[in-house]
């Protein structure tokens, strides 16, 4: 039997107490690692969580994902690269699940506002007040009265080159003059005075306006835009000229005839008065009694009826070369801008016989034939009478 020292006792114990002691420091390191790990992991979280809502819009926390697969990670990191890439191209267009979706508008659109002001037009070979409202989509009566001063409410003193006024909308254009008011301006063009009062581009400042007396703002010569004035149509083409008093067409120009004549009597029916059969420039209405027919310079005009010339020659009031016949039962026609006469004071013509040229004299825009009906007084369309 051997005998078991103290140190041999200390000896057999150091190795079970150093093995110990390596597996506490293995430990330590091990938690200060992990701490170390779970340290880093805490301060990378933010960023992380703020990359991953940036590349894939309304997605839940990452602490809440569940783990996944090899296959499934390689399809989230396609979807997130297909994302990006649609972000960065400016088409990405998704519908955004508990949220508001906002589309990307690469073009603006401007509206179209009304315009409020007066703009001038330049008369063009072949206009006409028809042609012109057309154009601005107002009634050919605003043409003409926001023109007084250069057509003097005649619709044949237009002619080319002339600078016209077109008003923002239908009405008149009044020049204002000392002692004027709202309310009697108003009442002269049979209107409303709060249409002109709050028309924008008046620019009146109301504050200073009584719509019933002269305390207006407005300066005198200043132009004021009357949205729905109207005024009365004057009829500036000839007068009803009859064969037994011809002279009364005297002040119309040196084409009036001055004697007392007798001859050919009209059939009461009216044939076309040229080979043309187009309207061209004015059709009939209230500021334009009569027809335009169309056709080339040259083109032949011919009697519509039976009758006696009572008017040849030059007119003063924009109608050039004009022929009238007087038919002896209450009708008379009115040929006017020929380029050539050819019927003669106190001739008889037939119907159909060649009384002159087509033209463009006087205040025309163009080559075309004015051709009216007068029956004793009255002018009715001759488009219920051309056979």
């Amino acid at each position: 039997m051997e005998n078991n020292t103290p140190n041999d006792q200390v000896g057999k114990s150091k190795p079970g107490f150093t093995g110990r002691l390596l597996r506490a420091g293995v430990n330590v390191i091990t938690v200060l690692c992990l701490a170390a790990l779970a340290l880093v992991a805490w301060l990378r979280l933010p960023s992380l969580l703020n990359q991953n809502e940036q590349t894939v819009p309304a997605q839940e926390s990452l602490v809440t994902q569940p783990p996944a697969s090899e296959g499934e990670a390689s399809e989230q990191t396609a979807s997130a690269i297909a994302l990006a890439d649609l972000s960065l191209s400016g088409d990405l267009n998704l519908d955004y699940a508990g949220g508001i979706t906002r589309k990307s508008q690469l073009l603006t659109t401007i509206p179209n506002r009304p315009r409020v002001t007066v703009i001038t037009y330049t008369v063009q070979t072949g206009d006409s007040l028809f042609s012109i409202a057309d154009q601005f989509n107002l009634q050919p009566e605003t043409i003409l009265w926001g023109n007084f001063e250069i057509l003097e409410d005649n619709p044949h003193l237009l002619s080319t080159g002339q600078v016209l006024n077109i008003l923002p909308t239908d009405g008149t254009y009044y020049k204002w003059n000392t002692g004027d008011s709202v309310t009697g301006v108003a009442d002269f063009f049979d209107t409303d005075p709060q249409a002109i009062l709050s028309y924008p581009g008046n620019n009146i400042d109301l504050t200073a306006t009584d719509a019933f007396t002269t305390s207006t703002g407005i300066q005198e010569g200043a132009w004021v835009i009357v949205p729905g004035g109207r005024r009365p149509f004057k009829d500036w083409g000839p007068p009803a000229i009859s064969r037994s008093n011809p002279a009364t067409a005297r002040y119309y120009g040196d084409g009036f005839c001055g004697s007392v004549y007798e001859g050919a009597i009209g059939t009461g029916t009216f044939i076309w008065p040229t080979t043309d059969r187009t309207i061209s420039g004015y059709n009939y209405s209230g500021i334009h009694p009569a027809i335009d027919i169309g056709g080339s310079m040259g083109n032949p005009i011919f009697a519509s009826d039976n009758g006696v010339v009572v008017f040849s020659g030059w007119s003063n009031y924009g109608y050039g070369y004009m022929v009238v016949i007087d038919h002896g039962n209450g009708w008379q026609t009115a040929y006017a801008h020929l380029s050539a006469v050819g019927a003669g004071c106190g001739q008889s013509v037939f119907q159909g016989s060649y009384i002159g040229a087509l033209g463009s004299t006087g205040n025309s825009s163009g080559p075309h034939l004015h051709f009216e009906l007068v029956y004793n007084g009255a002018k009715p369309n001759p488009l219920d009478y051309l056979q």
